[in-house]
């Protein structure tokens, strides 16, 4: 599978999902014009989409339809844009720009850019218990998928991944050691990317062994996602990145460079990302893309 044919699929369900995002967020005519105008903001302002992709992909690999798991799709991208959100703001990452352009609390105020993350939360989980069923998913797999996407964005994951890190930052005279930095990585990162390629397999109908393997696959591919997002922060172009670079070192964040260095870092990435191919091999064939996009997350630079 070449690295054109990858980003050709990635493009073609980029525009899927951007176009199912556009038509939801507009469909709410009773919210407020700010909130509105705030949520469009930060779901719709580019990116890869590659968690979006991941549903849809998984879903295809096991035989089921990509039309059933487009609003699964769209729900971990709000859930993902929440995150971001809320990671922005000054409590937390204060961060000035994401994806080239600035963040949301620095257009629309923190009051604004809260609630706006916590709206963009509300109707992800809508969307699953509503939406999924209208496109033909059954209400057990759809519940299902509402549980899967709630235990991965909850306080054992997405949030209290983010609480780590916050406490990473303080570990002056504590525990910086590689056992801490891989649990930061599994709740902030891996386990929304190993919920939405079991969600994928959910909605198509994998059996439990197949539905492991998938799992086992997207925490593999978290953990090479976020230590390379770690050696971006050190090595990368903050215009190709969208968004202040070396800001972890400025921070004293816990990374995997922080701990093992820029070649320990990405020795890492690389077992990381063969341990993610070796959970892909009982797919056989069904398994190139999600393999071709291991290897892509290792080898980006932005």
């Amino acid at each position: 599978m070449s690295r054109h044919e990858l980003e050709r699929q990635l493009e073609r369900d980029r525009q899927r999902v951007e176009g199912y995002l556009q038509m939801r967020l507009s469909q709410e005519e009773s919210v407020p014009p700010l909130l509105s105008e705030a949520m469009q903001y930060a779901v719709l302002s580019g990116g890869k989409r590659i968690r979006p992709f991941l549903v849809l992909e998984s879903c295809r690999a096991v035989g089921g339809r990509e039309t059933e798991a487009l609003p699964a799709a769209a729900a971990v991208e709000l859930i993902h844009s929440y995150s971001l959100v809320h990671d922005d703001l000054p409590a937390i990452d204060n961060d000035e720009f994401r994806r080239g352009r600035p963040t949301c609390h620095k257009v629309f105020g923190e009051a604004i850019a809260i609630l706006c993350g916590d709206a963009l939360q509300a109707l992800a989980f809508e969307i699953l218990s509503t939406d999924l069923i209208r496109q033909g998913v059954s209400t057990e797999r759809a519940l299902d998928c509402v549980r899967e996407l709630a235990r991965a964005a909850g306080p054992t994951a997405l949030v209290g991944g983010q609480v780590l890190d916050l406490l990473g930052e303080k570990r002056e005279g504590g525990e910086r050691n590689e056992a801490a930095v891989r649990a930061i990585h599994e709740g902030k990162t891996a386990a929304l990317i190993r919920a939405c390629c079991r969600m994928g397999g959910i909605i198509g109908g994998a059996a439990p062994s197949l539905l492991a393997h998938l799992g086992n696959y997207g925490y593999w591919l978290g953990l090479a996602f976020q230590i390379q997002d770690d050696l971006l922060d050190i090595t990368g172009d903050p215009e190709k990145l969208g968004k202040t670079a070396r800001k972890d070192m400025a921070q004293k964040k816990l990374t995997y460079p922080s701990i093992l260095g820029l070649e320990g870092a990405r020795q890492r990435a690389e077992e990381a990302c063969t341990r993610a191919l070796e959970a892909l091999r009982p797919l056989g064939e069904k398994g190139v893309l999600l393999a071709a996009l291991a290897q892509f997350v290792i080898e980006r630079q932005q």
